[in-house]
Order: C-alpha cells, then structure tokens, then sequence
C-alpha cells in the first residue's frame, strides 16, 4: 500500500472511531431520557445487553443491523443514532392526545400534565382548568412546596391554611402548598391557568 493509500485508511480508521464515540454517547443519552435501563433497552431491541454496554463504552464497532435495532427500540429515525451530537438542540414535542389529564373529585377541575415526566420528583406543571363552581383540593406537599397560579382566563379563589386570595387573569400567586389547599372557581364563568408546583424548592425553609 502506498503514501496515499495509508493517509486514505488512517483518515477512515479515525472517522471510524470519531463515529464511534458518537454513537455510543448518543444511545446512552437517548437510552437515559426514556428512563430504560440496559436490561429493559435489552428487551424492546433484542439486542445483548452486555453489547449495548459496550457500544455505550465505545468497545465495540456495531453493524448496521444492531443499530437499526436500538434505533426502533428508542423510536427514533435511524439517522440521528448515527448523526445525532452532544450539542445538537433537544426538542421533543407531545401532541394533545399523548398529554396526560387528572380530573378533580368533582368532575369540575381539570389538570393536563404539560411539565416533563423527569423533573416530577421536584417541579411538576400543569394547564388548569376549571369549570364554573369546581374545586381542586389538594392535601399538604412536602415540606417546603410552593405553588405558582398564573390565571390566563377568568377567575380563581385560593385558599390555604384558611387563608384566601383571589386571583384575576393577568395575575399570579404564589402560596405554600405544603399544607392543605383548594383552588376554586366561585364565578359562573370558567377559569384556565398555568399552574407550577416546585417540590424540592424548600423555599419557605
């Protein structure tokens, strides 16, 4: 082999690697964000556990199959298993059908989850919804909690510890939520907000 010929393999051999380490951070970090252990990734793929482990470590050159397998697994295009990069933009969109609804002990108050699903330990959002004459109770949060009510539409009464505030669209209010709390639509009108509820705050500590 000549000069020109071992400058060719050395620039394959190392865009080779480069690809390499690039796609075992990406499937680790696509693996991570759907919260799938090696074992579960492992299951939906059919691939060796002990081979994602080493795609993950950069010990191993998978094929293409391999890949294709992760990628349907992950529910991603394979494309961006081999393309994707540490600082490329996250975006991750959630259509109104997926987004998940808690309904109050009245059937008059309704919560869409729109906060991720890996912050809810310590910061949970939601869209409130309130029918007119609903109430939302809620029992006392961990110590520290705090809620933030951002009214968008009509009217909403709060009352926590026996106190209460009203709150108009345009306003917001922020109260403790770790004692017991209702949020109620007095008017005969219905009531949207954002509600943020920040768990591991400790912001009354």
């Amino acid at each position: 082999m000549g000069v020109e010929g071992k400058d060719k393999q050395k620039a394959l051999e190392a865009g080779a690697i480069a690809l390499s380490g690039q796609l075992g951070r990406t499937v680790q970090r696509l693996r991570k964000s759907y919260n799938l252990s090696l074992s579960e990734l492992s299951e939906q793929s059919g691939v060796a556990k002990s081979i994602i482990s080493q795609i993950e470590r950069n010990d191993t050159n998978p094929t293409l199959a391999t890949i294709w397998r992760l990628a349907q697994a992950l529910d991603v295009p394979i494309e961006r298993v081999l393309q994707d990069r540490d600082d490329s933009p996250f975006i991750e969109k959630v259509s109104r059908g997926d987004t998940p609804i808690l309904v109050s002990d009245d059937g008059k108050c309704k919560l869409a989850v729109t906060g991720w699903i890996k912050t809810v330990e310590w910061l949970q959002c939601y869209d409130f919804f309130a029918e007119s004459g609903g109430a939302l109770e809620s029992e006392a949060h961990q110590r520290g909690a705090v809620e933030s009510l951002s009214v968008i539409q009509g009217e909403l009464q709060v009352e926590v510890g026996g106190a209460k505030e009203i709150v108009r669209a345009g306003e917001t209010l922020r109260y403790r939520a770790d004692r017991r709390h209702v949020i109620r639509n007095c008017t005969k009108m219905p009531a949207r907000a954002e509600m943020i509820c920040i768990l591991k705050a400790a912001a009354m500590e």
